[in-house]
């Protein structure tokens, strides 16, 4: 595959935007970004993850522009439209399929497929017609390039399936060229470009001057603080500058969004609920806008002052002067036209947030680690209440660092892994994945329910094989290679259903005990039937990438077949396993 043409796609809760490569190898040129907001006179790094359609569901914008769009709208038009932001918390914690629908700010569903789809086709098509603008009239189309998703690690692998689907869908890649998208996982890519950049590349909290230094066997905590989820990882430096995983993916959805929450909740309490119902109602444009400032604001950590929109006021005017709404509310006051909360109010704000991410690192300290560093990533990594808060807490233990640029470490490590994703050499397993075989039956050990008879005999049905364990290591090219035979001599298909849990396997004997899911099958033809049941079914699984494949091998015929694993399948009905291992 020639990958020397990368785009990498950060879609993040709060923001979006990609990064590209255009040279052929991992080269000492950076990967270039796009900036955006020029038309609100702004330049950042990534542009709001907003999406606007129309009354019939027809995709308008994206980004500022769907932000500028419905800030403009009046209540009755606004009401009519779609306006989705940060809808990607839709996928978080949820085991998904094709059907599932989100819920838009005017209160109507849509399909969540369609709206990750126009966002995604969306971010192709700037970054395609960008691409093209700057490289000096040479036209770009979509399978030029390898291109590169990232996903949070804590995400259930059916939401990154999702991911993939969307991506399909949008037409960034083509059947028979999934290869060409690579879904990242967002810490291992910020981990990715942090390894890269030189000691001076970091700010610090207290402690200036400390550089990053990653030698060999160095481990350290990464935590991608995004906007949504705080997606934590841990990594040790291998020889060569690969990185290993040394404990599955953990964290949580207290995200920077929590911190923005808080702030809302604040305002309803000082309006009244009564009021700000009908407020969020009839100029929820005025809000949204009133939101962004707030968004911008809790990165430092001082009072905060926020202008009063004019909506809002008239409203509250109405119904009595408007100091008698901050009387009775402590911490904020109001000062000619602007609400001011003071630094102590927006602290309280952070903290059931701040807990969180202290337990997540926390559980993660007590274990037999020698962690180095903590690196901070992410948007939320700009708010100097977080970045203070992480090093009183653990800047004892080990240094607690933040990159220049938080918001870029993601989505330039997207490129660097998109081109090379042996530099995460190896990861932990999130579950046990088990195969459903059956066996010959023992009444002394099977449940007498298990138990149906062919004409080879008496079997049992459902037994839950075990392919690879939870916390278990496994190389992200490394292949599982499982060996097994039909339970029919005449048999000319073979069944294999896979199954995951987070049961501890002692006592786990069948695939419909308690805390076991199902996760997808695969059919394998097997048509040459001459050696009955001493016919070889080879299974080879990859679980170290970033999703997971499996391929069933018919030895005599050579009949082949692959799938990546379905975990967005609506039904999971269950199926007489066909195969056992002798």
């Amino acid at each position: 595959m020639d990958n020397s043409y990368i785009i990498a796609i950060d879609f993040g809760t709060a923001y979006s935007g990609y990064a590209f490569s255009l040279t052929k190898r991992e080269a000492e040129t950076e990967p270039r970004l796009k900036y955006w907001g020029q038309q609100v006179s702004l330049r950042t790094p990534k542009t709001p993850t907003c999406i606007l359609f129309d009354e019939h569901e027809k995709f308008l914008s994206f980004g500022y522009e769907a932000q500028s769009a419905y800030f403009r709208t009046r209540g009755d038009e606004a009401r009519k439209k779609f306006f989705f932001e940060c809808f990607k918390m839709s996928l978080y914690g949820k085991k998904l399929n094709s059907d599932v629908t989100i819920e838009a700010a005017n209160g109507r569903s849509m399909k969540a497929l369609k709206v990750f789809t126009e966002a995604l086709r969306y971010l192709k098509e700037d970054a395609l017609k960008f691409i093209s603008e700057n490289a000096g009239g040479k036209q770009f189309i979509a399978s030029d390039f390898t291109w590169v998703v990232t996903v949070p690690a804590i995400w259930d692998p059916s939401a990154k399936q999702f991911m993939r689907e969307a991506a399909t869908q949008a037409g960034i890649v083509t059947p028979g060229k999934e290869d060409r998208l690579v879904i990242a996982l967002e810490p291992e890519a910020a981990s990715v470009w942090c390894k890269k950049l030189p000691a001076d590349g970091f700010e610090t909290e207290n402690n200036t001057g400390v550089a990053l230094k990653l030698a060999l066997g160095t481990q350290y905590i990464v935590v991608d603080c995004g906007g949504g989820t705080i997606d934590i990882t841990v990594h040790e430096v291998l020889e060569g500058g690969a990185l290993k995983e040394l404990h599955k993916a953990s964290g949580n959805d207290f995200g920077g969004q929590t911190v923005d929450k808080k702030f809302k909740e604040f305002l309803r309490e000082i309006f009244t609920d009564n009021l700000w119902d009908a407020y969020e109602k009839e100029h929820p444009g005025e809000l949204q806008k009133m939101m962004y400032e707030i968004s911008v604001l809790k990165e430092n950590d001082d009072d905060v002052e926020i202008s009063c929109p004019y909506n809002l006021g008239e409203m509250a005017k109405e119904k009595q002067k408007m100091e008698k709404f901050f009387e009775s509310v402590r911490g904020v006051s109001w000062n000619q036209g602007a609400i001011k909360i003071s630094k102590q109010k927006v602290r309280s704000f952070f903290a059931e947030s701040l807990n969180g991410i202290t337990k997540s690192l926390r559980e993660i300290l007590k274990k037999d680690f020698t962690i180095k560093y903590i690196l901070l990533l992410g948007g939320y990594a700009q708010s100097l209440i977080l970045r203070q808060h992480i090093t009183n807490h653990f800047g004892g233990q080990c240094k607690v660092l933040c990159p220049s640029h938080p918001q870029e470490a993601i989505v330039k490590g997207a490129v660097m892994f998109g081109r090379n994703p042996a530099l995460v050499a190896s990861r932990i397993s999130a579950f046990t994945y088990g195969v459903s075989l059956s066996n010959r039956f023992d009444a002394s050990k099977h449940r007498a329910d298990k138990r149906y008879t062919n004409k080879e005999g008496e079997w049992c049905d459902g037994i839950f094989c075990v392919l690879v364990k939870e916390n278990e290591e496994v190389g992200w090219d490394k292949t599982s290679e499982h060996s097994f035979t039909p339970v029919e001599r005449d048999q000319t298909a073979v069944i294999f259903a896979f199954y995951r849990t987070e049961r501890k396997i002692q006592g786990l004997i069948y695939v419909d005990e308690w805390g076991v899911e199902k996760i997808g099958s695969i059919i394998l033809e097997s048509p040459d039937t001459a050696r009955g049941m001493n016919r070889e079914i080879k299974l080879e699984i990859k679980f170290g990438a970033t999703e997971m494949t499996a391929t069933a091998i018919d030895v005599d015929s050579g009949s082949t077949v692959k799938t990546e694993l379905d975990f967005m399948a609506k039904s999971m009905r269950s199926i007489r396993n066909n195969v056992w291992q002798k």
